[in-house]
């Protein structure tokens, strides 16, 4: 039965090379006269040598038949689609047929490998337009030319492949205009991500004891071969660096934040590592490289992350002659799966203070180089690694991620501004950004946490100017459309007040010339006369900011302890001045001017809550995810408090007699408010203090305002619409200096 099998087999193969070579001997004898007449040139045909030169891989008689020219067009593209390869091919006058093309692919190892490992919303679509080279297809190169050349040694230099021709990474981030922020940089702190199986490794018994005493025989002899073999076995794979660093192996993982690395020993092999001879750097160095280029088949393991949390601490990228190196390690991070994200995100947030600031200043150091870079012929042409600063972008959004996590963070949110961004062109990245959206073209606007408040202040300005320059623009347009005469003041918003009635003649121009919000503003003083060039605009906003936030007018509430403004819960008829408020608030920042307003930064976290305003008037607005911490700066007392509840080790329920019942003075009179059904006949307990805890700070901060900052909010977005608004996500609590 098998030898039966086993023939027709053979009989198969054998009839399909006797075809291709039949196939193969017409396309040979026609070559001449079908190239005549299509008038197309075939690769070392007519080919000039330079272009000859970069062809290595397959010889001019095997690139003479059109399944050659297909299968070198294939590989040359970067192993594009069918259509794009097809395209690639007619584009340098090479003409295959789109069948053939198709027959190559389905054969082609690279792109079946490919298809094998693609894991789902990675965005790694073939024939994306102007993509990067993925990195396993560039390892899959270097690997097929040592096999060929039968070079067994490992490479001490890695090559950057040209972009023009090869893949893309997958999108960095999601498009924030579609109120959907990269998921790791929104992460709950209950984020639970998905426990990977812990591999089994090679039991080694070397210790922090152990290493210390080598490094301290070989300072004291000079005999420094101990040290060396360590560095060498240590660093010279995965599994390798898991079985050094790798602590309590055959213990069960109870918790995603455990990373089990032996800290003490890292840190310890890592702090050593700089001040040992220039062979032993060289030889880590040689074992990334060997490591980044091994082959993956299937999805990383969790022994696979914990290496890539190792070797993103190693001291020797901070040095630009590692650069190489360290760029292709943060591509390979950047490109993995959301859920294995999550996994370094929570170990990157259990980092040391110290440790975790190095890792940041080490990747802002990175992209600044990179953008700036003090000798050019130290990095190859940026042209070809335009993938270095999104892959070193991205994990720094992970770094981010972690940090935001944390409480209180480990770092300030201005430690991850790079002022190097604030000497590019701002307005570029943020036109490729607002263009492009949620597409594979990189920008910087897609991760304001490292964009700097001036940065920020220059994009919303700009972007400002170009509105209303439009605007005008239109305006005039549509005059002249009318056979009307145009005349300067129908290019400004004009508002005319008298000064006795500031508040009123205020709310009523604005809401009658609503329209016009988005023009250049301009102010007069019925009565008074004046050329506004700004002192009577910055005056008017003086007054009229002046007379609404002053205590007696009941509006907003001034707490001392925090120095902070907050709304006031007074319930009312019409919440149209709240309305004037915010859309004073959207008009400063739009005519670039500052107010003396102390908002807390919670306020500015409701505004974007959503970022843009829902077309559905009966969508929520203003609802922000509020904390402890965020009553914390306005309300200190109350939140120490609350505070002094949650840690509270006696009996709860006895001791405070409280159930979820909150109590407002509201003109002179008491009022209470259930925080649930029922509330009043609940009791809070030692277990269910958490929850009360939550409940009474969403009710103070949204639930008792809503109507307030509701209407804040519509005033404010009446004016500030703009996707530069967007760029605010990440910044600090000012956003009207």
């Amino acid at each position: 039965m098998e030898s039966s099998v086993l023939q027709s087999r053979n009989q198969e193969n054998l009839g399909f090379w006797i075809g291709y070579m039949v196939a193969y001997m017409a396309v040979t004898s026609f070559y001449d006269s079908y190239k005549r007449s299509l008038g197309y040139r075939f690769v070392g045909a007519d080919m000039g040598d330079n272009e000859k030169a970069k062809i290595s891989e397959a010889s001019v008689e095997n690139l003479n038949s059109l399944l050659g020219l297909a299968t070198w067009a294939h590989q040359k593209c970067g192993h594009l689609g069918e259509k794009a390869t097809h395209r690639w091919a007619q584009q340098r006058g090479i003409l295959v047929p789109l069948d053939l093309i198709k027959t190559v692919i389905l054969q082609c190892p690279v792109c079946q490998h490919e298809q094998n490992r693609h894991v789902p919303g990675m965005g790694m679509e073939r024939g994306a337009k102007g993509q990067f080279a993925s990195f396993s297809s560039f390892i899959s190169t270097i690997n097929q030319k040592k096999e060929a050349s039968g070079n067994r040694s490992s490479p001490t230099q890695l090559v950057i492949p040209n972009n023009k021709n090869v893949r893309d990474l997958p999108p960095i981030c999601l498009d924030v205009r579609q109120k959907q922020r990269i998921s790791i940089d929104t992460l709950p702190p209950e984020m639970k991500a998905a426990i990977l199986p812990e591999p089994t490794n090679p039991i080694r018994g070397r210790t922090l004891k152990d290493f210390q005493t080598d490094l301290d025989k070989a300072k004291s002899t000079g005999e420094w071969k101990a040290v060396h073999d360590f560095y060498l076995t240590t660093f010279d794979s995965f599994v390798e660096l898991n079985t050094a660093f790798k602590r309590d192996v055959n213990a069960s993982v109870n918790t995603i934040e455990d990373s089990r690395i032996n800290t003490k020993f890292l840190n310890a092999v890592y702090d050593a590592l700089l001040n040992t001879a220039q062979d032993i750097q060289k030889t880590v160095l040689k074992g990334i490289i060997n490591s980044l280029l091994r082959e993956w088949k299937g999805p990383r393991t969790k022994d696979d992350l914990r290496a890539y949390f190792i070797l993103t601490q190693n001291p020797q990228f901070s040095s630009t002659t590692t650069y190489v190196i360290y760029a292709h390690l943060l591509r390979q991070i950047a490109t993995l799966t959301d859920t294995d994200h999550h996994l370094l995100i929570h170990w990157f947030k259990k980092m040391a203070q110290k440790r975790f600031k190095q890792l940041v200043d080490r990747l802002l150091q990175f992209i600044s180089l990179r953008l700036f870079p003090a000798k050019p012929e130290d990095f190859p042409p940026l042209a070809k690694c335009t993938w270095w600063i999104p892959s070193a972008t991205k994990v720094l959004a992970l770094l981010n991620a972690a940090n935001t996590l944390c409480n209180p963070p480990l770092i300030a949110y201005t430690d991850f501004y790079n002022s190097t961004l604030d000497h590019i062109d701002l307005m570029e990245e943020y036109q490729t950004w607002q263009f492009y959206g949620n597409s594979h073209r990189f920008s910087f606007c897609q991760f304001p946490f490292i964009i700097s408040i001036a940065a920020k202040k220059v994009i919303i300005q700009k972007d400002s100017e170009q509105q209303m320059i439009s605007i005008a623009r239109q305006s005039l347009v549509d005059k002249v459309s009318r056979r009307q005469k145009p005349d300067m003041n129908m290019l400004f918003l004009n508002i005319k007040v008298r000064r006795l009635q500031l508040v009123s003649d205020s709310l009523d121009e604005l809401t009658r010339k609503r329209t016009d919000l988005k023009k250049k503003l301009k102010v007069t003083f019925v009565g008074e006369a004046g050329l506004d060039m700004g002192g009577l605009t910055k005056e008017w906003f003086l007054l009229l900011i002046r007379q609404i936030f002053h205590p007696d007018y009941g509006m907003f509430t001034y707490h001392k302890d925090s120095n902070f403004h907050w709304f006031s819960s007074f319930k009312c008829d019409n919440y149209s001045e709240f309305r004037l408020v915010g859309t004073l608030m959207g008009l400063a920042v739009y005519n670039s001017i500052t107010l003396d307003i102390r908002f807390p930064p919670c306020c500015y976290k409701k505004l974007l809550s959503p970022p843009i305003v829902p077309c559905d008037q009966n969508i929520p607005v203003g609802i922000g995810s509020v904390t402890l911490d965020d009553l914390y700066q306005i309300m200190p007392e109350l939140a120490h408090g609350l505070n002094e509840l949650l840690t509270y080790e006696g009996n709860v329920e006895e001791d405070f007699y409280s159930t979820f019942q909150v109590f407002q003075e509201e003109f002179g009179l008491i009022k209470s408010y259930n925080l649930k059904p029922g509330g009043d006949k609940i009791p809070v307990t030692n277990q269910n203090r958490k929850e009360y805890v939550q409940l009474y700070v969403d009710f103070l901060l949204n639930k008792s305002i809503y109507k307030q900052f509701s209407a804040f909010y519509y005033g404010f977005h009446s004016v500030c619409s703009s996707n530069a608004l967007m760029t605010l996500l990440g910044c600090g609590p000012r956003i009207s200096s």
